[in-house]
């Protein structure tokens, strides 16, 4: 064993050669290396870097956001005009087959209407008819055809023709079968008889304005 000798310490290794001084400069120095410190030029450029890269992520975020957003209005409006085309379709699918409906009993209600010209709805039969007209006009049958309106050939069918001294104009004078409509749609036309004006015949308006003219304008 080898005993320490008191009030010894322990010197840092100087190399040969060297002079005292080196050796107390030896000794004072840290036994480890410090690192170095980052400038702080560098901590600024770090900082921008990162806030830069934060703000094109933003707006990556922001720029996906408006074009899910622009999907979810695209497909927002396509639903609503498809729902709108769906109901579209539902009323006409729906017109249709009341106008269907009411044309098989049209023959009926001629049936009716002739029973009532003759007098002979009464009893049970005219309450039934009765409850017959009701239904239809709830469905939206709507029967037209009067005596003396101006022919339409949209929405009358002359079956009879002849010529009449006292009208000015083509002019239903008979109705022989009533038409019906379903709110603008017509499913059966009046089937008339039409009259008019008498061929070189002078309308009454304007042969009491001729007469008029001659007696120097009407009397006062």
């Amino acid at each position: 064993m080898t005993e320490e000798t008191p009030g010894f310490d322990e010197q840092p290794d100087v190399p040969s050669g060297a002079t005292p001084d080196d050796a107390a400069d030896a000794a004072e120095a840290p036994s480890t290396e410090e690192a170095p410190a980052a400038p702080a030029g560098d901590a600024s450029s770090k900082s921008s870097a990162e806030t830069a890269g934060l703000t094109a992520q933003l707006d990556q975020v922001r720029s996906a956001l408006s074009e899910r957003t622009g999907d979810l209005q695209r497909l927002q409006a396509e639903y609503q005009n498809y729902r709108r085309r769906v109901e579209r379709d539902r009323v006409t699918v729906k017109e249709i087959a009341v106008a269907g409906l009411l044309t098989e009993l049209l023959p009926v209600l001629d049936d009716i209407g002739r029973a009532r010209d003759h007098g002979e709805l009464v009893g049970g039969f005219k309450s039934v008819a009765e409850s017959l007209e009701t239904v239809a006009a709830k469905m939206g049958l709507q029967q037209f055809g009067k005596e003396g309106e101006p022919f339409d050939p949209t929405i009358h069918e002359a079956l009879m023709h002849s010529y009449a001294p006292d009208v000015t104009e083509t002019t239903c004078v008979a109705i022989l079968q009533p038409g019906y409509r379903i709110g603008e749609r017509t499913i059966r036309p009046a089937r008339v008889a039409v009259a008019e004006p008498q061929p070189g015949a002078t309308p009454a308006a304007k042969d009491e304005k001729s007469a008029d003219e001659e007696s120097g304008g009407p009397e006062g």
